[in-house]
């Protein structure tokens, strides 16, 4: 992980500086239930974990975060969260499930300002192409990893900004690290 995220726990740079972290849930299994009930595979589950004490290593204190309703991002999350120092707020969100790019933003547009660490636990193809439109800058290779691996799941990247969440759009970001498990 770059040392762009390793912030010390400390907010970003400037009143206005703000982060969102994208993280996909883990590995889901295939059994015969609807996609929405979907549970993590003994992979995801330890996947999950890991991914938990990546984002810990962050040092991002994160005020809220945002998990999709389906049964693998709550329990990508349930174990995610364990690892990170504190717990955040967290809102269960029907709208992150199948969501597109343009609900997604929709959703950052809603964030309220006093929210500057911001996580979304979701799905794909929504996680990676969110990612890929704020990023208007990147920091070193990161974009280049991102895109080479396609986000897989547990993977996650991290998204600075500067402004009000009503300003979030296209390229208005900088893709400040990916990571992904198995990588």
């Amino acid at each position: 992980m770059s040392a762009a995220v390793f912030s010390g726990g400390t907010r970003p740079g400037t009143p206005e500086s703000r982060r969102i972290v994208l993280l996909r849930h883990a590995k889901a299994d295939w059994p015969q239930v609807p996609d929405h009930e979907r549970p993590l595979a003994e992979r995801g589950r330890k996947d999950a974990a890991v991914a938990g004490r990546k984002l810990a290593e962050t040092g991002i204190s994160f005020d809220l975060a945002m998990c999709s309703t389906a049964t693998r991002t709550r329990e990508t999350w349930k174990l995610a969260v364990h690892e990170l120092p504190q717990r955040p707020r967290t809102v269960y969100e029907e709208r992150l499930y199948e969501a597109s790019l343009g609900d997604l933003l929709a959703l950052l547009n809603e964030t309220p300002d006093d929210v500057f660490d911001l996580l979304l636990i979701g799905h794909n193809p929504g996680m990676h192409a969110l990612a890929d439109a704020l990023a208007g800058q990147v920091e070193g290779d990161a974009l280049a990893r991102m895109n080479r691996g396609g986000f897989p799941t547990a993977a996650f990247a991290v998204v600075g900004f500067e402004g009000s969440w009503k300003s979030v759009e296209h390229g208005v970001g900088k893709l400040l690290d990916y990571w992904a498990p198995h990588d």
